[in-house]
């Protein structure tokens, strides 16, 4: 039955739920009921984890962006920035107003 499950999974493309399912199964231990409602949750987030990766993959890759970039690789030392000030925007506070940010 493991074996069919796994199958079914990557069949539905759900892969990120497949691989869960595989390491869950590496684990040892078969799932009992009591356990489904958590088996379950945990094999949803692993796929809306898995594709939402894959999303962003394919965007950078799309977009054909030369290197990924993310506040936590910058340098605020070597640069005149603000940092509390990038910061705040970082929080997406701004949209919950509806504001614009102009950045130059």
């Amino acid at each position: 039955m493991m074996r069919e499950l796994d199958k079914e999974l990557k069949e539905l493309r759900l892969y990120g739920m497949a691989g869960a399912w595989e390491e869950l199964v590496k684990q040892g231990g078969h799932v009992t009921l009591e356990s489904s409602r958590w088996l379950l949750e945990h094999l949803l987030q692993a796929e809306v984890t898995d594709r939402a990766m894959r999303s962003i993959s394919y965007q950078m890759h799309t977009a054909k962006f030369p290197v990924h970039r993310d506040l936590a690789g910058f340098d605020f030392a070597c640069s005149p920035v603000d940092k509390k000030l990038i910061e705040q925007l970082a929080g997406m506070a701004f949209t919950e107003q509806a504001h614009n940010v102009v950045l130059v």
